[in-house]
């Protein structure tokens, strides 16, 4: 007999806003905690010094992560011009200094080279795996790492404030993206040196500061008993993907593990995505992720909500 799991069978997800200091897996803890939920995960980690939105999953939302790391973010951050951080952001040793401070008009010229599909060297204290462990392990353990040059998609890349010694940017971008690279590459082109002195992520797919909670705000929710009320839909992360509602049926044979029918109206171009994915819905509440395939819907994640 399967032991029974602690918690409580909590499922959807919260609009984390976390705070300056903590790591994303003590978020995580911590949002599990309030809820007493039975399993939590994460949609994207945000370094202790970046603040901001960090999808929580709780429950059965946890099979819908991926869709969430994918999602398009959105980043404010300032780079300080002056100094070389070997960590590229406030933490780090100084490694190098700089008098030149670049002009606004040489700013405003170079953003563009950096929008579209670009290559781009993650940092060296990053969590990317080298061997088997994880870089910034490496680089504290005293040793030394070279990560190879990636492509990765920055959609905008605007102005936000220039002072005299710093730069405050706005960035949206695809997965996989290195604000603290982006800084590095930005001083380098620039002649100067510069490094990640504030950085917020202010929105992830359809999340953003709008309908996100402070742990403060949890916390008041969680005393007065209306923690729930901060609990999203686990569809919520999957609006850019088809949905096909379906009978009841239909909705049990998915649940076994069987196969349906396709009846969604879709691009033909979208179908050389593999695999394509639809949202299978009954009643309002999401059953499974299925692949399309020759007709057919096949039950790849299901919901037990």
């Amino acid at each position: 007999m399967p032991r029974k799991r602690k918690g409580n069978p909590v499922h959807g997800w919260v609009v984390f806003d976390k705070p300056l200091g903590m790591t994303s897996t003590q978020a995580v803890g911590k949002v599990r905690w309030l809820f007493q939920a039975q399993k939590a995960g994460h949609g994207g980690t945000l370094d202790p010094l970046a603040t901001g939105i960090l999808p929580i999953a709780l429950g059965d939302a946890t099979k819908t992560v991926p869709f969430t790391m994918d999602a398009t973010k959105t980043y404010v951050f300032t780079i300080t011009w002056g100094e070389n951080r070997d960590t590229l952001d406030a933490e780090g040793e100084i490694i190098g200094t700089s008098d030149r401070r670049p002009s606004l008009a040489e700013i405003e010229d170079l953003l563009p080279k950096f929008v579209g599909n670009i290559q781009q060297v993650p940092p060296k204290y990053s969590a990317i795996k080298v061997d088997g462990r994880r870089a910034y392990d490496l680089m504290r353990g005293g040793g030394d790492v070279e990560l190879k040059s990636r492509s990765v998609r920055i959609d905008a890349l605007e102005l936000v404030e220039t002072l005299k010694d710093s730069v405050t940017l706005s960035m949206t971008c695809g997965k996989g993206t290195y604000v603290r690279s982006l800084a590095r590459d930005l001083a380098v082109e620039l002649d100067s040196c510069g490094y990640v002195s504030f950085l917020r992520r202010t929105r992830v797919g359809s999340f953003d500061e709008t309908n996100a909670f402070s742990l403060d705000g949890l916390e008041k929710l969680c005393h007065r008993g209306g923690v729930l009320e901060a609990l999203r839909p686990v569809q919520d992360v999957l609006d850019d993907i088809p949905v096909q509602n379906v009978t009841e049926k239909e909705a049990i044979d998915l649940k076994h593990g069987r196969a349906i029918a396709a009846s969604i109206s879709h691009d033909p171009a979208a179908l050389t995505e593999d695999p394509f994915w639809v949202l299978i819905m009954w009643n309002d509440t999401a059953i499974a992720l299925c692949h399309l395939r020759g007709g057919e819907l096949l039950p790849k994640r299901v919901f037990n909500l």
